[in-house]
């Protein structure tokens, strides 16, 4: 038996919004959030890490204030031969910089950052007051 399908005036229209939403939104994502970032925590720390391939650590800025962290950098171009031709181009270039909100008070003075194989690491101490405590329960 047969099925008839029947004809969407719509649907090559709603195929090209599709399409467009998934340029923009590709687009948005390659470009305003670069670095990748993850931040996570445990009872003693808060830990970002961070995708920043390419750079020299003279190049990082990292700086912390009160519960906010700020990431800062510039990915220069390298030289490339006179006759060289680009094919296909995405890596971005250029300035960046990304501020985030970290999910407890940190120590600032005791911050550690790392960068190796293009992940930069920073450490970032809770203080003690945001630490969980063992509440004892008593009986009377």
């Amino acid at each position: 038996m047969w099925k008839i399908k029947s004809y969407n005036p719509f649907e090559e229209l709603n195929s090209l919004q599709e399409e467009m939403n998934r340029l923009f939104n590709d687009y948005g994502v390659r470009y305003s959030k670069f670095p990748a970032v993850n931040i996570y925590s445990t009872n003693e720390e808060v830990i970002l890490t961070a995708e920043i391939p390419g750079l020299n650590k003279e190049d990082l800025n990292i700086s912390v204030h009160d519960n906010n962290i700020t990431i800062e950098g510039e990915r220069k171009e390298p030289k490339q031969k006179a006759d060289t031709t680009f094919h296909r181009k995405e890596r971005g270039l250029g300035k960046f910089i990304r501020s985030f909100r970290l999910p407890y008070e940190v120590d600032s003075e005791k911050t550690k950052a790392k960068y190796q194989d293009g992940i930069l690491t920073v450490t970032l101490p809770r203080l003690e007051a945001t630490k969980p405590r063992k509440i004892s329960v008593v009986t009377e």
